[in-house]
């Protein structure tokens, strides 16, 4: 990556957030694996801030990271998937700073288990933590309320959908989570802004959360149509409701599909 590239990969949503983007584009990771830098837009010099999500470990990212965030007094990891959490390691080391998950086998530097409902403070930096499972089983998303923001990691990407990643994910827990995030955006009596994982910032997590209703109902009423017109297995669905997909995502597809089949069976665990 070039030092123009790496500037430009730095983004300021809002006085209070930055993102260094990896440069580890993909299928599933978009445009790269987005990196938060959260501190007080007002904070004196040496105020720690808070990383969510260092990313893989990708010596040359995790130094920018640094460069924009040090000093750092916490690492949160929003799930375990590998292009959020495979540097976490190798960052605290860099940074000093304990890492928390929902998972204890991602904690580190004495971090604690992250729990549903706490808070979480570090100068100034309020995050309120939302479990937010369906994604993953430890899937969970910040809200920074002083600046109306939401963390979502790829529990709501900043563009097209994500996956329900069966068997470790399931969708009556992630429609579950979709609602309880509106009722989160709600409270704050106006636009919220969205900060996902991948894709770029949103400027109304509200109307996001709601186009994402809308798509998981569409796409139940694809797949009992499919079922109703003989398809029996989740290959046989794949190939009749994404059809119109690159079959490249059809892997990814197949994932959300034997999810919706168990969410419309009753078979969720």
């Amino acid at each position: 990556m070039t030092p123009q590239t790496a500037v430009a990969s730095h983004g300021t949503p809002s006085p209070w957030a930055t993102f260094v983007r990896e440069d580890n584009p993909g299928l599933m990771t978009l445009d790269g694996t987005n990196t938060w830098v959260l501190r007080r837009p007002d904070a004196p010099p040496g105020a720690l801030a808070v990383v969510v999500d260092p990313g893989e470990l990708d010596e040359e990212h995790l130094g920018r990271v640094l460069s924009v965030a040090a000093p750092v007094g916490l690492v949160l990891l929003t799930h375990h998937h590998h292009d959020h959490t495979e540097g976490a390691e190798r960052f605290a080391e860099l940074s000093g700073a304990p890492v928390r998950a929902v998972d204890p086998a991602l904690c580190r530097g004495g971090g604690e288990t992250l729990t549903d409902g706490e808070t979480v403070e570090v100068d100034g930096v309020r995050l309120e933590v939302l479990a937010t499972p369906g994604h993953t089983r430890d899937s969970v998303s910040f809200l920074l309320r002083d600046d109306a923001s939401l963390l979502t990691g790829d529990t709501v990407l900043g563009r097209g959908t994500t996956v329900v990643a069966h068997p470790d994910g399931a969708l009556g827990p992630y429609l579950a989570s979709l609602a309880a995030l509106r009722a989160v955006v709600d409270t704050l009596g106006g636009p919220v802004r969205l900060l996902p994982g991948h894709g770029p910032v949103q400027p109304d997590a509200g109307a996001v959360l709601d186009a994402y209703v809308t798509h998981r109902a569409e796409r139940l009423d694809q797949v009992r149509a499919a079922l109703d017109d003989g398809a029996q297995s989740v290959e046989d669905v794949v190939r009749i409701v994404y059809a119109d997909v690159d079959e490249a995502l059809w892997p990814a597809a197949s994932r959300s599909v034997a999810a919706q089949l168990d969410y419309l069976r009753g078979d969720e665990q």
